[in-house]
């Protein structure tokens, strides 16, 4: 039953089918909404037992049993501009918004910066931890900072952009900070000034086919093209890419493209290393379509594990085992699930 008192709402036992977008059914002992910090606050000061864990969309997140703890999940959906210079138009969100409604109100209010990560699934609060990114572009470049509720200390603070230890799928929310923040909101730096970005794999054929790279066009190619390879959780239950890029040694990158000449390398962050593509290798290995009772290996999108209906999250576990097993066994590579496993 809903306790309204203190803007926040406390759910007893709640299933958590309708929060994962695997649609996994299992229960979480409570889950707690929040509008406000200040409700936030109090519910550290007073004494938050372990285990807690934030969720957001539930979108890059496996159940694979009951959570015996309590479960954070921010709902405010506020979006204002804080500042505008010439050239730089300040934007905040509240963690709850829909990471795609903000890009959509950016495009609709001529801000650049964001328009190629639409619909990616999620919420704002998320985009910071995972760094989420798309089509050449990664979310740490319009960050400006984020404000997050300290466990510690149950005070509020603000993290500017270059301390939040960005890097492909990854930043200091995932390490030095797990589990000792909650995000509440994120501030982007936007431009008016047209900076297309369409030089990434079919984007740019997709764009021209619209017309001119406008804000407009480009945000209508990235939805066109993902809604063609990835399928919609509400039909069928997945979180999107489960499985992270791997990075290896340069030397195994081409070792590697000898054996196999059409492989995709990239170049990696880290010196002397690359950046290879996993779901290549997972359709190479064999899995990409594969069926295995409940759950199967998306036809369209090797990276996508789905649950055709009924699955448990277990038994997503066991498929995203297999599918890194397969890929070890043909390529000598390690792919990492990029999936939080509960």
């Amino acid at each position: 039953i809903p306790n309204f008192a203190n803007m926040i709402r406390e759910f007893n036992n709640p299933e958590l089918a309708p929060r994962n977008s695997f649609h996994v059914a299992q229960r979480a002992a409570r889950l707690i909404e929040f509008d406000r910090t200040e409700d936030l606050q109090e519910l550290f000061e007073k004494g938050m037992p372990d285990p807690w864990y934030v969720l957001g969309g539930g979108n890059n997140v496996l159940f694979t049993q009951d959570y015996p703890g309590t479960l954070l999940t921010p709902v405010a959906q506020g979006i204002r501009i804080v500042d505008e210079q010439p050239d730089c138009v300040t934007v905040e969100a509240d963690a709850g918004v829909e990471w795609d409604d903000l890009v959509k109100w950016a495009v609709q209010h001529e801000l650049w910066g964001l328009e190629n990560l639409s619909l990616i699934p999620g919420k704002v609060g998320a985009a910071p931890v995972q760094n989420i990114g798309a089509y050449g572009c990664e979310v740490k470049e319009t960050i400006r900072s984020v404000e997050m509720c300290s466990t510690d200390t149950c005070n509020m603070v603000i993290l500017n952009g270059e301390h939040c230890g960005f890097g492909y799928r990854e930043s200091v929310f995932k390490h030095a900070l797990r589990g000792r923040a909650v995000i509440t909101a994120v501030t982007f730096s936007l431009s008016r000034t047209p900076r297309p970005r369409v030089d990434y794999g079919d984007l740019a054929r997709e764009t021209e086919r619209l017309g001119d790279p406008t804000l407009h066009n480009i945000r209508e190619a990235v939805c066109a093209i993902r809604r063609s390879k990835l399928p919609d959780p509400a039909a069928m239950g997945n979180a999107g890419s489960f499985f992270r890029n791997p990075t290896v040694d340069r030397s195994v990158a081409e070792e590697l493209r000898a054996r196999y000449p059409d492989m995709p390398v990239y170049p990696a962050e880290e010196e002397g290393k690359n950046k290879l593509a996993a779901g290549w290798m997972i359709d190479r290995a064999g899995m990409k379509g594969h069926i295995g009772g409940r759950v199967g290996v998306h036809d369209r999108q090797a990276l996508v594990l789905v649950n055709r209906g009924g699955a448990t999250g277990g038994e997503v576990l066991d498929l995203a085992r297999e599918v890194q097993r397969a890929v070890r066994e043909r390529f000598g590579v390690e792919i990492d699930m990029e999936v939080n496993i509960l």
